[in-house]
């Protein structure tokens, strides 16, 4: 078994520094924006899936093998841990969190100066063997925006309803996705809640036995602990939107507001508000919202009727509520449903 200590922070800490001043004895320190991600882009994201020739030298350079078993921790319940071991796990290699983290641990910490790395004798790499990220558990943007699949928001509620966004060019969420903040899968102690709670708390956002499952994040780290929440409270495997919100909100796409996943808006509240990019209502091809009114029929909603023409705000129509007046783009304008 080795131990991988996968601390980072989005505040722009040093991990590595965090590693150099205390970690579990024999743990190695892995670079997530070296090993675990690609070079940041507007098109791809913050934290794009690496080549799998990176990975595979990074885990080597490691001493990270094809047949290691590995056990990976941060400082934050496993939430930043949790792309390491999914990437292992994808690939076919064992891999599991530490649950707790780096503050289960109640032994005396390792430390590591600098100077003591530089005089450590080079280490002989171990043998870790490329594969490609397999398809069936990678989600595209076109996936991440379609109602027919449950989408999973893994940031903090204040990010998913718009509050705030501290990195990324737009606030708000993917329309149709359902909030299940990955650190509220965790007890107060960082560590796992219990199964019939993770499982309730899944339910409760739209999870089923056979739901396609797609989860996303910032950037496509954090979201890698609702997958593995998914499979440990024993529901099938999800998939994840690499580029998650980093690069959704760089398109001209549709950004969803306030807590309510769907386009309603009931009066006087600012759930399901439409973000704004650039001064005007972001907006839908008329085939894309064809499709989700129609989806609203499916369940029991309002059916989608082509023969009435008026223009629909992107705010509203969920089962029969009345549509906002909002304007919006000629090009978006679609029928009504009712």
């Amino acid at each position: 078994m080795l131990l991988a200590d996968v601390r980072w922070y989005l505040d722009g800490r040093s991990g590595r520094d965090a590693y150099a001043a205390g970690h579990l004895p024999g743990a190695v320190f892995v670079d997530l924006d070296r090993w675990l991600a690609a070079p940041a882009s507007p098109e791809a994201g913050r934290h794009p899936l690496p080549d799998p020739a990176v990975f595979a030298d990074g885990m080597a350079r490691l001493r990270i093998a094809d047949d290691s078993t590995v056990v990976a921790y941060d400082d934050a319940g496993g939430t930043v841990a949790a792309r390491l071991v999914w990437m292992l796990r994808v690939t076919g290699h064992p891999a599991a969190l530490l649950d707790g983290g780096f503050q289960a641990y109640d032994g005396p910490p390792e430390q590591t100066t600098a100077q003591a790395e530089q005089a450590a004798p080079p280490r002989r790499p171990a043998r870790f063997t490329p594969r490609p990220w397999p398809d069936g558990r990678l989600a595209s943007i076109e996936d991440a925006a379609d109602p027919a699949h449950v989408v999973l928001d893994a940031r903090d509620r204040a990010r998913y309803r718009g509050d705030t966004e501290p990195v990324d060019p737009r606030h708000g969420h993917i329309p149709g996705a359902r909030s299940l903040p990955c650190r509220e899968n965790l007890a107060a102690d960082g560590t796992f809640l219990p199964v019939p709670e993770l499982r309730q708390r899944l339910a409760g956002a739209g999870v089923t036995e056979d739901a396609s499952v797609v989860c996303y994040c910032g950037s496509g780290v954090t979201a890698c602990h609702d997958l593995l929440t998914l499979e440990h409270a024993g529901f099938r495997p999800g998939r994840l939107y690499p580029g998650s919100w980093s690069q959704y909100s760089h398109t001209s796409r549709l950004a969803a507001l306030g807590d309510t996943p769907l386009f309603h808006r009931p009066s006087g509240s600012t759930a399901g508000r439409v973000a704004q990019r650039h001064g005007h209502p972001a907006g839908y091809c008329r085939d894309h919202i064809r499709g989700f009114l129609r989806g609203f029929g499916d369940r029991g909603g309002c059916p989608h009727r082509p023969a009435v023409r008026r223009p629909v705000a992107l705010t509203g129509a969920a089962q029969g509520q009345p549509v906002d007046r909002a304007p919006v783009h000629r090009r978006d304008r679609v029928h009504r449903a009712g």
